[in-house]
């Protein structure tokens, strides 16, 4: 009976086409599997893959790397755009565009190793610290090759460091960390800031016994760190000098806004605390952020920072060693004394309306020496009346071609001084 059966079975022609399906089906399910396990094992035997998450240092070297390196030529189907924007002191501009990889896979050939590259954008996920879409960069070559990827990262890091060479790197805060902020600027001469007699000077001899003095501080058992105060009225010169200072010393500056958003007292500890080696930390305004105690000690305007927050992060027991601060405001009077004092404001500096020595000097810049009766003229006419050195340069550029001019119309700037 049984035979008769599958006789009868094998004699059905939807039941062979059936089963003959099923077994292709399943031959074929067998083989993808097969298929995609032996990849993973292939893939895992003989690749090797590197993750570079947009939050690390290394991000932005890498993608700059590839588009830039003259040892490597890459691939790059999509691209994206850099734009860095630049203002000058005098009032222009300059717009630089740099293009590099893009979201997407891209190959390139570094060392006679090929490597692809995909950039993930994460559209759902973003990085708290400046809200911008989470970003990965992973790098996959074969398992031979790995040992070129420390020396990838060091040729990225070296090509990143050589477009700093000889500026000034500004630091903006981006959550608990510092990051460039814009193109690192050339550095500035160091005399190209005409401040009052002396000025200058005492500020650069107090900043240079402090760098080269650790031990003595370290030995006395004093905080090595170090406050200043430049004060004055707008346009005389406290942020130029300071841009200068860094440039002179081989320094950065960190600019940290203590008016920004979501500023917290353990964050502003964090950063003055973490800010990049060989960098100068700026407050400008400060004056903007807390006027009096009373007022904040509750807030900081747009920031959670409080009064008291601000003073243990300058010098209290959690405070950073190696620091140098400097401080600017326009208003010293608004200023509340326990801000100022001896630890936390070290040395102060006046930069006040400009003097004849100023203006002699800036004259001689823009026109030369070549008539020092002009030149005499010019500050005898600005006599008894208050302007900026702000005011001066703008008035020297826009009479540049006419030194003659430029004295004629000088009675046009500034404001009658105070009796």
């Amino acid at each position: 009976m049984t035979e008769t059966i599958l006789a009868a079975f094998e004699g059905n022609p939807y039941f062979t086409a059936g089963f003959g399906l099923f077994g292709v089906g399943t031959a074929l399910a067998l083989f993808r599997s097969s298929f995609v396990h032996g990849a993973r094992l292939a893939r895992s035997r003989l690749l090797v893959s590197l993750e570079i998450p947009s939050k690390d240092k290394a991000y932005p070297w890498v993608l700059h790397w590839m588009s830039t390196s003259p040892t490597t030529k890459a691939w790059s189907p999509t691209l994206s755009v850099q734009t860095q924007h630049t203002r000058h002191d005098n009032g222009s501009t300059k717009t630089e565009f740099g293009l590099v990889a893009g979201p997407g896979t891209h190959v390139f050939r570094f060392r006679g190793a090929w490597f692809m590259v995909e950039r993930t954008r994460e559209r759902q996920m973003l990085d708290l610290s400046n809200a911008a879409p989470w970003e990965t960069v992973t790098l996959t070559t074969l398992s031979r090759d790995r040992k070129l990827f420390p020396q990838l990262l060091e040729e990225a890091r070296v090509l990143a460091l050589e477009k700093e060479e000889g500026k000034t790197v500004i630091y903006s805060s981006y959550g608990p960390d510092w990051r460039p902020f814009g193109q690192p600027r050339r550095r500035r001469p160091l005399d190209s800031v005409l401040l009052a007699e002396g000025v200058s000077e005492r500020i650069l001899k107090d900043v240079r016994g402090f760098i080269d003095n650790g031990s003595w501080y370290y030995d006395r058992g004093i905080p090595y760190r170090r406050g200043y105060l430049l004060y004055g009225v707008p346009g005389s010169g406290k942020t130029s000098f300071i841009l200068a200072l860094a440039g002179h010393l081989e320094y950065n500056i960190c600019v940290l806004n203590l008016a920004e958003r979501g500023l917290t007292d353990d964050r502003l500890n964090h950063l003055l605390s973490h800010a990049p080696h060989r960098s100068l930390i700026l407050l400008e305004d400060i004056d903007a952020a807390f006027s009096k105690r009373a007022q904040s000690d509750k807030q900081g305007f747009a920031s959670m920072v409080t009064f008291s927050g601000l003073l243990n992060a300058l010098d209290g027991v959690a405070s950073s060693e190696e620091r140098i601060i400097f401080m600017t405001t326009n208003h010293v009077s608004q200023l509340d004394p326990a801000l100022i004092r001896p630890g936390r404001v070290d040395l102060r500096e006046e930069f006040g309306w400009a003097t004849p020595h100023q203006i002699r000097g800036m004259f001689r810049r823009f026109f030369g020496d070549s008539d020092v009766e002009l030149c005499e003229k010019f500050v005898k006419a600005l006599q008894g009346r208050h302007v900026s050195t702000a005011v001066l340069q703008g008035h020297f550029v826009e009479y540049r071609d006419s030194p003659k001019l430029a004295v004629e119309r000088a009675i046009q700037i500034g404001s009658p001084a105070s009796p």
